[in-house]
């Protein structure tokens, strides 16, 4: 598979070029990368109005994933998320109505405040209150889709930060029984497509769906994919560039995109052979530390998700443990470790791990939290509350107050409260378990 971005620039490199153009450093190299550092000059294309390079380069990408459409991202899922929002609104007459998981990234909230949705939460159905876990069953959803026949869209986070994945292709039929597309954040994910049984959202009838390609595959940080499947609505396919403009710079990094398109032939020659082998060696690694006692928790194979608590550990200092040893995790929290490795993963790294859990031996195991979240009371929509004015309060005196902010980190996370919803003790609870020691709230 050619690499028609990167070929381009290189070609421009080699010809000693005089830059007149932005950017401003002109090649020179400060960090080492600027003279593959460009703009959209002549020969480079538009990433929004592509006709060339940047076109044929996501041309590759569609065939490699079996899409209808893949276009490139420079700005993370992030972009590509808030483009299918604007996607959903499209798609519908009238008030834009989506139904949502409530693990939703905050990059869909300010979406929906943006564009003035109305969104009906589907709640976690597994017992007890996980900051980013929220299983949600095909039943669930046809029953929620029974009340809400004017939804536009179905949004989904699969696999969520823990790796926990849905039963997209189950959702899927429901949704599309009833003429509803089904949108997926499927950020952490970008790889399933490449299994020896394909598990990519695409792959399961999802219509549209966002990969952050950084996170998973060798692309910079900032590489994503949008995703449009060969049956979804018309509108999608048609205005799936506008939409992805209207919220883009129109300064997109081309380090970024030469990323996305050297993935491409990297995808396609024996990545998923590549996959398979890390794969097994992680669940290798899995079946030897279980074993000693340590517990896992989801079912994405590319992940580690450790739940720390068993073994006398709050996820943080877990963390920190492994820090001192020179093994930087994805995130911790106070009940769990995550670990994302990948085919580019030293294999040192993997022993180095092994050997420094294994040595823990079984402490006493620490209690987990008695947390419940019980769906809050909405006083008003998420666009009147993102835009009043609001001041910042202590938990103790937010009790009956008007969520104001987004109260919860990046990763896609269960929100005990989202802005417009009124603040209980059970909220502040859940938040002063997390660390939040003050909310923003609206004035009174």
């Amino acid at each position: 598979m050619n690499t028609p971005l990167y070929s381009f620039v290189q070609n421009y490199i080699s010809s000693d070029p005089h830059r007149l153009h932005m950017p401003g450093h002109k090649g020179a190299k400060f960090l080492g990368c600027e003279p593959c550092d460009l703009t959209e000059i002549d020969g480079a294309d538009n990433l929004y109005a592509p006709q060339g390079i940047i076109r044929e380069s996501e041309e590759n990408a569609a065939k490699l994933f079996g899409t209808g459409a893949t276009l490139y991202s420079a700005e993370g899922s992030s972009q590509s998320l808030r483009a299918m929002v604007y996607l959903a609104a499209l798609s519908k007459p009238g008030p834009l109505k989506i139904i949502a998981g409530r693990n939703a990234h905050k990059s869909f909230l300010t979406a929906a405040a943006l564009l003035d949705a109305d969104i009906t939460w589907l709640y976690p159905e597994d017992s007890g209150y996980s900051l980013c876990r929220c299983g949600i069953s095909p039943r669930t959803l046809e029953r929620v889709l029974s009340e809400h026949p004017d939804a536009a869209a179905i949004f989904v986070t699969s696999p969520d930060y823990l790796g926990s994945t849905l039963d997209v292709a189950a959702l899927a039929g429901a949704a599309h029984s009833r003429g509803v597309p089904l949108l997926v954040d499927n950020a952490h994910g970008a790889y399933l497509h490449f299994l020896r049984e394909p598990r990519h959202p695409m792959d399961l009838g999802a219509d549209l769906c966002c990969d952050s390609a950084h996170k998973t595959l060798p692309a910079l940080t900032g590489g994503g994919y949008l995703h449009v499947s060969k049956t979804a609505p018309a509108v999608f396919r048609e205005r799936a560039r506008g939409a992805m403009a209207m919220f883009g710079s129109t300064s997109p990094s081309y380090l970024i995109l030469q990323s996305l398109d050297l993935c491409n032939p990297y995808l396609g020659s024996g990545y998923t052979e590549k996959l398979a082998a890390t794969i097994a060696a992680l669940d290798g690694l899995k079946l030897r530390l279980s074993q000693k006692g340590w517990v896992f928790c989801g079912d994405e194979p590319l992940k580690l998700t450790l739940d720390a608590r068993p073994m006398g550990f709050t996820g943080g200092e877990l963390s920190a443990l492994l820090q001192a040893r020179g093994i930087y995790p994805e995130y911790a929290d106070p009940d769990f470790l995550v670990l994302l490795p990948g085919p580019e993963t030293p294999p040192g790294a993997l022993e180095l791990l092994e050997e420094t859990l294994g040595a823990i031996g079984p402490c006493p195991a620490l209690p987990g939290p008695k947390l419940e979240l019980i769906p809050p009371h909405r006083a008003m929509t998420l666009r009147q509350a993102l835009f009043a004015p609001t001041e910042t309060v202590p938990l103790g005196a937010a009790a009956g107050r008007v969520l104001a902010g987004l109260s919860v980190s990046c990763p896609p996370a269960v929100a005990p409260a989202v802005p417009g919803e009124v603040l209980t003790e059970k909220i502040l609870e859940i938040y002063g378990y997390y660390g939040i020691e003050g909310v923003s709230v609206v004035k009174e």
